[in-house]
């Protein structure tokens, strides 16, 4: 590897699985310095023993537990050079007709209220050290062209978009850059979930996309590379689309989650179960 992120102190939520996990591994391979952030906390210190990185255990609705993680990743480290807001799930599925709105508020709090929260304390810890520092958060193609994800999601996703567009206009006078990525349709074990089992995952992806092929997380995980290294040092309130296309070409994803039970895909923070 090139040592793109030598010496970068990086915190990732959502790291123990998925492109969490591919992005901890590339950017250990860059030389950063990870700390490793979930729910999932077996998983997350499993990953945190095979990179010889730090694992703090946060569920990322709960301010106060992203406000310890940012605090601990400065403990350990001495400063924070870049925020991954990556925790996520997909949330309630199923026609807007039949949502409840605690469904509605619950999705909102793992999907939204998680990426403020990183923003918030990850950007008062960067102004603190004098500035200079880069946000990254998870959309995705779902925030960005109707219809392909389900409702709560793509609101979701959506709002990550104008949030990263805010913040970088605000932060940038700390010499702070915010953006986002936003995959199509990658196989992760939450997309495992709505096909049923990774084979089909792999089939469905490759279905969808106009290039041919299913996104992996190590593909996402480049992405949000780039942007956390110095060589995206002037890109700041842009979202990066990886989606092979499709959201030029269309895609006949909707119905995954439109024409189904109203329910949850995805582990739910404690708070909510």
């Amino acid at each position: 590897m090139s040592g793109r992120l030598q010496d970068k102190v990086v915190l990732i939520t959502g790291a123990a699985s998925g492109i969490g996990a591919q992005t901890a591994r590339l950017f250990v391979a860059e030389g950063a310095a990870v700390v490793l952030s979930d729910i999932n906390i077996d998983a997350g210190q499993q990953l945190a023993r095979e990179l010889d990185a730090a694992f703090i255990a946060a569920d990322v609705s709960v301010e106060e537990q992203v406000e310890r993680a940012v605090a601990y990743t400065v403990e350990r480290h001495g400063r924070l050079d870049c925020m991954i807001n990556n925790a996520g799930m997909i949330g309630v599925v199923g026609s807007i007709l039949d949502t409840r709105t605690e469904d509605w508020n619950r999705t909102l709090g793992v999907l939204l209220d998680s990426v403020f929260f990183g923003v918030k304390h990850a950007g008062r810890q960067m102004r603190k050290q004098g500035g200079g520092g880069s946000i990254l958060s998870l959309s995705s193609l779902a925030g960005v062209v109707g219809g392909v994800g389900p409702q709560v999601y793509s609101v979701a996703k959506a709002a990550v978009i104008a949030l990263t567009r805010g913040a970088a206009s605000e932060l940038a006078q700390y010499g702070i850059r915010v953006n986002a990525v936003a995959p199509g349709l990658v196989v992760t074990p939450l997309v495992d979930q709505v096909y049923g089992d990774r084979e089909k995952a792999v089939q469905g992806a490759t279905v969808n996309s106009p290039l041919g092929s299913a996104a992996v997380p190590e593909e996402i995980a480049a992405s949000l590379c780039y942007l956390a290294s110095d060589e995206a040092r002037h890109v700041s309130a842009h979202t990066v689309v990886v989606d092979s296309g499709v959201s030029a070409a269309g895609s006949s994803g909707s119905a995954l989650f439109h024409n189904r039970p109203a329910g949850f895909l995805g582990k739910m923070p404690k708070q909510y179960q």
